[in-house]
């Protein structure tokens, strides 16, 4: 089943009386993350951010080494009702003792703080490793991207994830394309993919005051947010850079996975690191068009991005290269051009610069993303979780 096939009142009477009736403390959301809560603001922080409305969220990361001469870890509440927990642990622990002290902590942390139901949801299948012994009320596997296919992937992630789909009562999957996947290997899987806050990304429709480091690049703008990794085709970008010297290219956002000494530097390229997600859409009202320049390759074979329908709800024309969960979700419709090739990307683009604010882009782009909601999303996700509780 997808979200899409749900009606806009998620919840039923049977439903909201079963919730209701329900006289337990809080319920303990245990999310088990290989994403940083403080690095890109996307699916994982929209998702958890509204259940710790109604649920206590633990969100455990991954450890970070450093030169300690034990473990430990560090806590933070970023928000009410959501704990981040970081274990530290010193460079050159051998595997056992990590997660030999992952397990540890695991159980402290509930010993001290469970007094409800325990809730499982995992964002990668390795935290297996020291949660193995944990029975929650209900697990979920949120399956954002087909992770054995990202550079440096562990080896047995393929092993681990075809153990936590045996575990897991739902899975929930970042698009279409990795539900058609998923949906094969289990009985519940349902496709959620990536929402938008639409309040948020709509003040970009208006000319916002200009940030100081975009400011003085002239225009045309192109843009782009998000990582830069693997994913993205650092020669698409430069030689489009080279091609059109008058389009001024801003990258915005961390470089992860790749030397940076690889990324084109020309004069007409423009990187401005990381950014707040607060700061995003000063950023997005500034261009004039937005990118979303992926590679194909097995990395990009089902994602479902976020930025789409962010740069939509910005009012900015979108150009894409052919991923599939963006032809179907958007470029069928016209609300994003997709372009197969460096020739027609360059089209693409040129013919995109014509189209910000024009009523036919507007209604296109908002016809897009009806529906489309990070409130809705959460709201049918909570529902199959209660429906299991």
């Amino acid at each position: 089943m997808s979200l899409a096939e749900q009606p806009d009142r998620l919840m039923t009477d049977e439903l909201q009386i079963r919730v209701g009736s329900v006289n337990s403390p809080r319920p303990i959301m245990l999310c088990l993350s290989h994403l940083r809560w403080g690095f890109v603001y996307q699916r994982p922080q929209h998702v958890m951010s509204r259940l710790a409305k109604d649920y206590d969220v633990i969100f455990f990361e991954e450890p970070i080494f450093a030169h300690v001469d034990e473990p430990k870890f560090d806590l933070s509440n970023p928000l009410a009702g959501l704990e981040v927990v970081v274990p530290v642990m010193p460079m050159g622990m051998d595997e056992a003792h990590i997660t030999e002290f992952q397990r540890s902590l695991v159980d402290q942390l509930l010993a001290a703080r469970l007094s409800g139901d325990l809730l499982l949801w995992y964002l990668t299948p390795m935290s297996l490793s020291f949660t193995d012994h944990l029975h929650g009320r209900v697990t979920v596997f949120d399956c954002m991207d087909e992770l054995s296919a990202f550079r440096g992937a562990p080896v047995q992630l393929v092993e681990m994830e075809r153990q936590l789909l045996s575990r897991a009562d739902v899975v929930f999957t970042g698009g279409y394309s990795l539900w058609e996947v998923k949906r094969r290997q289990h009985s519940n899987a349902h496709a959620v993919p990536s929402s938008v806050d639409l309040a948020h990304f709509q003040v970009a429709r208006e000319e916002l005051p200009e940030p100081s480091d975009q400011a003085h690049i002239g225009h045309p703008r192109l843009g782009f947010f998000g990582v830069i990794d693997e994913r993205f085709d650092i020669d698409l970008i430069e030689r489009l850079a080279r091609l059109r010297p008058e389009w001024q290219v801003v990258l915005i956002g961390p470089v992860v996975k790749i030397d940076p000494n690889t990324l084109p530097r020309l004069a007409n390229i423009h990187y401005l690191g990381s950014k707040e997600y607060a700061d995003l859409p000063a950023y997005l009202s500034g261009w004039d068009v937005a990118l979303m320049p992926f590679a194909i390759n097995e990395s990009t074979r089902f994602i479902s991005p976020t930025k789409t329908p962010e740069y939509l709800a910005g009012g900015c024309p979108v150009v894409s290269t052919p991923i599939h969960d963006v032809i179907s979700g958007y470029g069928q419709g016209g609300a994003v051009l997709i372009a197969s090739g460096f020739e027609d990307f360059i089209a693409a683009v040129e013919s995109s610069l014509k189209l910000k604010g024009t009523r036919d882009f507007i209604m296109r782009a908002d016809a897009a993303l009806d529906g489309k909601s990070w409130d809705k999303t959460c709201a049918f996700m909570k529902e199959r979780i209660e429906c299991l509780r």
